[in-house]
């Protein structure tokens, strides 16, 4: 299992990862030692724990709002492919009533 190094908020981290991932978790610690740096710049030393804990916290929000996003769209997916079923339903019940007016007035033209 591949180890990689990781620097967050000056302090380095030696962190296993699977296989190919070494470059994915590279750029997940800069991320977060980066919003760790934004959030020293706006709050000031308040302490490395309480600082990364904040940046794990704006993290977990924002997971939070894009799986709620994403459950709605899902939802409106489903709403939507609903209403499509339903308007082919209505088509092909259409479509099997012109083929029998076509039917029956070919019966009469016929005669």
């Amino acid at each position: 299992m591949p180890h990689v190094s990781v620097t967050i908020a000056g302090k380095s981290y030696r962190m296993a990862c699977a296989e190919g991932e070494e470059s994915h978790l590279e750029a997940l610690a800069d991320d977060l030692d980066k919003r760790v740096a934004d959030m020293r710049g706006a709050f000031g030393e308040i302490g490395d724990m309480r600082l990364q804990v904040m940046a794990a916290l704006t993290l977990v929000d924002e997971l939070q709002e894009a799986r709620r996003r994403l459950a709605d769209m899902e939802r409106d997916a489903a709403r939507e492919a609903g209403e499509q079923a339903r308007l082919a339903a209505g088509v092909g019940v259409a479509a099997e009533r012109i083929d029998r007016l076509a039917r029956a007035l070919s019966g009469h033209s016929g005669g």
